[in-house]
């Protein structure tokens, strides 16, 4: 029988963006508030995120970049990305989540978990914040991954917005495949479906682009139809998720409508196409209510799938 983790720290409360700014810690206490009534807390295996250090996130992140974060001070670094008192502490352990989670797995304490953090990291590019992003988390747990023995590393994003960050910084890798789903035309304008990576890289990005408006229909085909081959054919050590619920009919910050039938097909598939260890790490999602009924659903097929 295998065993599911979730990866929680309290400091992800303590990023404080703004009054009125879309990522609050409202989610994250929804999202545990949902867990326990349901009656799955106690079914998971709790585990604590380490702090990442520099050398985790310069695998990905610029000397530069670096330097400027703990330099910076507080205020908005974009035009929607603040950085408050915490906040740097916060990104470390968001990051450290999802290394924390990867090295339970290589131990074989767990074979899968949810990471539920905030900042969000799947727009964050190797020198710059973008989108609520300070570091790409799901990018720097790739390379963490890596560098304990696990060689090839595939990527699934089904946020609403592309994750521009996470395919710039492995475009022109052939050991980490990076597929997405995404609302095109939209934020940040990146993910054509002509984009398929670079020189060595090259035809390990597989972008699909999903119209507004469209819904479970749309989305189950790519997941059902289409991952599970590309999947198969690569043959992934494992598999990272990009877990981003800004796809759910109720979230206020896409056009997308897929219910929560949707999201439970989506992570089904995920789910038994990867025959290897699966971390999800929350990325968008941006209404507490809806975001913590979609956690739910993907927490009960973790735990179907591990019966």
């Amino acid at each position: 029988m295998t065993k599911t983790g979730f990866i929680y720290n309290n400091f992800f409360l303590k990023h404080a963006p703004p009054a009125g700014h879309p990522d609050t810690g409202e989610r994250l206490l929804a999202v545990i508030d949902i867990l326990k009534k349901a009656g799955l807390w106690e079914k998971l295996v709790h585990i604590k995120s380490r702090l990442a250090s520099y050398e985790d996130i310069g695998r990905v992140h610029s000397v530069e970049y670096i330097k400027k974060l703990t330099e910076f001070g507080t205020g908005f670094i974009d035009e929607d990305t603040y950085i408050s008192e915490q906040t740097l502490s916060s990104g470390l352990h968001a990051a450290g989540a999802i290394i924390e989670a990867i090295h339970r797995c290589r131990q074989g304490e767990i074979d899968r978990a949810f990471c539920a953090v905030r900042p969000p990291g799947h727009h964050a590019e190797p020198d710059a914040a973008m989108g609520f992003c300070i570091f790409n988390n799901v990018a720097v747990g790739a390379r963490y991954a890596q560098s304990i023995g696990y060689k090839k590393v595939f990527i699934i994003d089904f946020d609403a917005h592309h994750g521009n960050g996470t395919q710039h910084i492995f475009e022109d890798d052939e050991t980490v495949y990076y597929f997405s789903t995404h609302q095109h035309p939209y934020y940040p304008d990146t993910g054509k479906e002509t984009e398929r990576g670079t020189g060595k890289g090259e035809g390990f990005t597989y972008n699909v682009t999903i119209k507004a408006g469209s819904g479970n229909k749309d989305f189950l085909y790519v997941y059902q139809d289409i991952l599970p081959g590309l999947i198969f054919r690569y043959k992934p050590d494992i598999v990272l998720v990009s877990a981003g619920y800004d796809i759910y009919t109720d979230d206020p910050f896409a056009d997308i409508w897929v219910s929560g039938e949707g999201v439970r097909g989506i992570v089904q598939s995920i789910l038994s196409s990867s025959h290897c260890p699966v971390v999800f790490t929350l990325e968008g999602g941006y209404d507490p209510k809806s975001l913590a009924e979609c956690v739910k659903i993907t927490i009960e097929e973790m735990l179907k799938n591990s019966e």
